[in-house]
Protein backbone atom coordinates (compact mmCIF):
# COMPACT_ATOMS: atom_id res chain seq x y z
CA UNK A 1 0.00 0.00 0.00
CA UNK A 2 2.70 2.46 0.72
CA UNK A 3 4.33 1.87 -2.83
CA UNK A 4 1.29 2.50 -4.27
CA UNK A 5 0.61 5.86 -2.58
CA UNK A 6 4.09 7.23 -2.99
CA UNK A 7 3.87 6.41 -6.94
CA UNK A 8 0.78 8.14 -6.73
CA UNK A 9 2.51 11.28 -5.24
CA UNK A 10 5.38 11.04 -7.67
CA UNK A 11 2.73 11.19 -10.75
CA UNK A 12 1.10 14.13 -8.51
CA UNK A 13 4.02 16.15 -7.96
CA UNK A 14 5.48 15.64 -11.83
CA UNK A 15 1.61 15.76 -13.17
CA UNK A 16 1.45 19.51 -11.30
CA UNK A 17 5.36 20.36 -12.10
CA UNK A 18 4.43 20.05 -15.96
CA UNK A 19 1.10 21.99 -15.38
CA UNK A 20 2.85 24.77 -13.81
CA UNK A 21 5.66 24.89 -16.58
CA UNK A 22 2.97 24.74 -19.22
CA UNK A 23 1.18 27.95 -17.65
CA UNK A 24 3.73 30.13 -16.93
CA UNK A 25 5.58 29.04 -20.48
CA UNK A 26 2.01 30.59 -22.25
CA UNK A 27 2.28 33.39 -19.70
CA UNK A 28 5.79 34.14 -20.59
CA UNK A 29 4.84 33.92 -24.43
CA UNK A 30 2.15 36.45 -24.28
CA UNK A 31 3.95 38.87 -21.99
CA UNK A 32 6.44 38.82 -25.03
CA UNK A 33 3.86 39.45 -27.46
CA UNK A 34 2.37 42.54 -25.42
CA UNK A 35 6.47 43.59 -24.62
CA UNK A 36 6.92 43.63 -28.27
CA UNK A 37 3.84 45.51 -29.89
CA UNK A 38 4.60 48.21 -26.82
CA UNK A 39 7.92 48.58 -27.91
CA UNK A 40 6.35 49.00 -31.47
CA UNK A 41 4.74 51.58 -30.18
CA UNK A 42 7.17 53.27 -28.37
CA UNK A 43 9.66 53.59 -31.22
CA UNK A 44 6.85 54.39 -33.84
CA UNK A 45 6.04 57.22 -31.98
CA UNK A 46 9.84 58.60 -31.00
CA UNK A 47 10.33 58.46 -34.84
CA UNK A 48 7.68 60.68 -35.54
CA UNK A 49 8.62 63.10 -33.13
CA UNK A 50 5.30 63.81 -31.54
CA UNK A 51 6.37 62.83 -28.50
CA UNK A 52 9.29 64.95 -26.80
CA UNK A 53 9.56 63.56 -23.45
CA UNK A 54 13.08 62.26 -23.60
CA UNK A 55 16.28 62.76 -21.15
CA UNK A 56 18.20 62.86 -24.11
CA UNK A 57 17.53 67.11 -24.90
CA UNK A 58 20.35 67.12 -27.70
CA UNK A 59 22.16 69.88 -25.71
CA UNK A 60 23.25 67.99 -22.50
CA UNK A 61 26.70 65.17 -22.55
CA UNK A 62 25.87 62.15 -21.88
CA UNK A 63 29.25 60.64 -22.95
CA UNK A 64 31.18 62.67 -20.56
CA UNK A 65 34.85 61.43 -20.12
CA UNK A 66 37.00 59.70 -22.15
CA UNK A 67 36.65 56.48 -20.44
CA UNK A 68 33.12 56.50 -20.90
CA UNK A 69 33.58 56.99 -25.24
CA UNK A 70 36.10 54.51 -25.04
CA UNK A 71 33.88 51.88 -23.55
CA UNK A 72 30.99 52.61 -26.05
CA UNK A 73 33.55 52.53 -28.85
CA UNK A 74 35.12 49.39 -27.82
CA UNK A 75 31.43 47.47 -27.79
CA UNK A 76 30.02 48.92 -31.13
CA UNK A 77 33.82 48.21 -32.71
CA UNK A 78 34.37 44.42 -31.02
CA UNK A 79 31.03 43.69 -32.59
CA UNK A 80 31.90 44.84 -36.12
CA UNK A 81 35.80 43.92 -36.23
CA UNK A 82 37.65 41.55 -34.57
CA UNK A 83 38.33 42.12 -30.68
CA UNK A 84 42.05 41.25 -30.71
CA UNK A 85 42.44 43.18 -33.65
CA UNK A 86 40.85 46.75 -32.32
CA UNK A 87 42.69 45.84 -28.97
CA UNK A 88 45.82 45.43 -30.42
CA UNK A 89 45.80 49.24 -32.00
CA UNK A 90 45.80 50.59 -28.51
CA UNK A 91 46.87 53.15 -27.26
CA UNK A 92 43.84 54.97 -28.92
CA UNK A 93 43.92 57.77 -29.79
CA UNK A 94 41.03 59.87 -28.53
CA UNK A 95 39.69 63.61 -28.80
CA UNK A 96 36.66 65.42 -27.65
CA UNK A 97 36.14 68.38 -30.11
CA UNK A 98 32.76 70.45 -30.79
CA UNK A 99 30.26 67.62 -28.54
CA UNK A 100 31.87 64.81 -31.06
CA UNK A 101 34.52 61.95 -29.77
CA UNK A 102 36.85 61.43 -32.53
CA UNK A 103 38.42 57.63 -31.49
CA UNK A 104 40.99 56.15 -33.72
CA UNK A 105 43.66 53.15 -33.07
CA UNK A 106 46.89 53.88 -33.77
CA UNK A 107 50.19 51.27 -34.70
CA UNK A 108 53.29 50.46 -33.50
CA UNK A 109 56.32 51.86 -35.51
CA UNK A 110 56.83 49.82 -38.43
CA UNK A 111 53.74 47.95 -38.86
CA UNK A 112 51.72 48.66 -42.09
CA UNK A 113 48.17 48.48 -42.44
CA UNK A 114 45.26 51.02 -41.19
CA UNK A 115 42.83 51.75 -38.04
CA UNK A 116 39.44 52.13 -36.70
CA UNK A 117 38.08 55.34 -36.68
CA UNK A 118 34.97 56.14 -35.01
CA UNK A 119 33.18 59.58 -34.17
CA UNK A 120 30.43 59.67 -31.90
CA UNK A 121 28.56 62.76 -30.52
CA UNK A 122 28.47 63.59 -26.94
CA UNK A 123 24.82 64.31 -26.57
CA UNK A 124 22.93 61.22 -27.76
CA UNK A 125 25.43 58.84 -28.83
CA UNK A 126 24.96 58.67 -32.11
CA UNK A 127 27.66 56.97 -34.70
CA UNK A 128 28.54 60.05 -37.16
CA UNK A 129 31.00 57.86 -38.96
CA UNK A 130 33.04 54.64 -38.32
CA UNK A 131 35.52 52.99 -40.99
CA UNK A 132 38.52 50.99 -40.77
CA UNK A 133 41.69 51.54 -43.02
CA UNK A 134 43.49 48.61 -44.58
Amino acid sequence: MKENFSLKSVIMVLFFIVFCQISFSQNSIEQNKEGRVIAEKELELALSKKSRHNVIDQKSIIIKDTLSAITIAESILFNIYDKTSILEQKPYEIHHINNYWIISGTLPKGYKGGTFLIILDDRNSEIIKLTHGK
